[in-house]
């Protein structure tokens, strides 16, 4: 800077100000010119004379924040007070800064954007009460009748493929996790009809529609246990007149998730997970006809390849067939069985350390 770093830079601090300004004063005093000693100096005289004037006006050699000292569009007193004041008179109705503003807006009384708002409720201290908690809902267990196996408890949902503009239906076996079938619809679309046209698909599938054709003529039939439980969230296609209907008309049990709580039919939405996440390119694809073909050749490799963590480690299709138990069984003999084989070639081939 100066005399050996070049020009001075355009923002310096007030010791260096001051202590130009004194190399500029010796130097006037030992009879150099201000442009002169500013020009040996590479300081551009005016500056030097901007600070010469506010040092003898007492304000001082540090550089000042940019721009005025307010913004011109800040909020007004007035304004935060009344702010404050909607928070008094409306916090128990309006539950968030948000609708403050727009409350303030309604009433003629404060226009300002939701951000102000919530940066003065902060300034003051003031918080937002919390929503009440809804009281839980405990789970409602499945029925008595229900066996642990497969053919006996289904679950059906609907999940979206936004590019092809269509909405994918799908049956699953939430014992054996075996994706039964699949339907397709316009995207926001399904209706009681499909649900019911999926359903008899997938009774005609797995051999149970005959059974339930002929127990719709036998007598008592009313008495007998349903042939399964079919398990959904509470959609308007799901809990229908017409669906229910279906249901009763074909014995079939219904079991309804508690609202907000997809946990109730985790094993069908942890299908369309991994679906969407194994399989990413359906996403991609904008043909219906196409997305079809596409979600059944993933539903044949789904059941026949994948290996499913949450039954051990083999396929849907093992695990429906009644194959899965003897597959589980097979591995752990052959566990036991390698390990048996490694201790005794280590016992007859003994190694050194030395």
């Amino acid at each position: 800077m100066g005399l050996s770093a070049g020009p001075v830079p355009t923002r310096v601090d007030a010791e260096v100000k001051a202590g130009l300004l004194e190399l500029i004063d010796h130097a006037v005093a030992g009879g150099w010119s201000t442009a002169g000693a500013c020009r040996v100096l590479e300081l551009h005289p005016d500056r030097a004379g901007r600070w010469r004037r506010r040092r003898e006006d007492g304000g001082g050699l540090d550089d000042a924040a940019p721009g005025p000292a307010e913004p011109l569009h800040a909020l007004l007193d007035w304004e935060r007070d009344a702010i404050v004041e909607l928070f008094d008179e409306w916090s128990q109705v309006d539950r968030s800064h948000r609708k403050l503003a727009h409350r303030g807006s309604r009433l003629e009384k404060v226009f300002v954007s939701e951000s102000s708002v919530l940066r003065v409720l902060r300034a003051e201290n003031l918080v937002l009460p919390a929503r009440p908690p809804r009281e839980p809902v405990p789970a409602r267990p499945w029925p008595a009748w229900v066996e642990y196996r497969p053919c006996q408890v289904w679950g059906h949902d609907f999940t979206a493929f936004g590019r092809a503009g269509r909405d994918a239906l799908a049956i699953l076996d939430l014992v054996s996790r075996k994706w039964l079938a699949t339907l397709t619809v316009p995207h926001q679309r399904g209706e009681s009809e499909h649900v019911q046209v999926l359903y008899t698909r997938a009774l005609e599938t797995e051999g149970l529609l005959e059974q339930i054709e002929a127990r719709m003529i036998e007598p008592n039939a009313d008495e007998a246990l349903p042939v399964l439980l079919a398990v959904s969230d509470g959609g308007p296609q799901m809990v229908s007149g017409t669906t229910r209907e279906f249901m009763a008309l074909h014995a079939l049990a219904m079991h309804v998730g508690r609202p907000g709580t997809p946990t109730d039919q985790a094993h069908i939405e942890s299908l369309f997970s991994h679906i969407k996440t194994e399989w990413p390119h359906l996403e991609q694809i904008r043909d219906p006809v196409e997305l079809d073909h596409a979600l059944e050749a993933v539903r044949l490799e789904y059941n026949t390849v994948r290996l499913h963590a949450g039954i051990g480690y083999v396929t849907p299709d093992d695990e429906h067939e009644g194959r899965g138990e003897q597959i589980r069984k097979a591995r752990r003999e052959g566990m036991r069985r390698a390990r048996q084989q490694r201790i005794a070639y280590r016992r007859n081939n003994p190694t050194s350390r030395t």
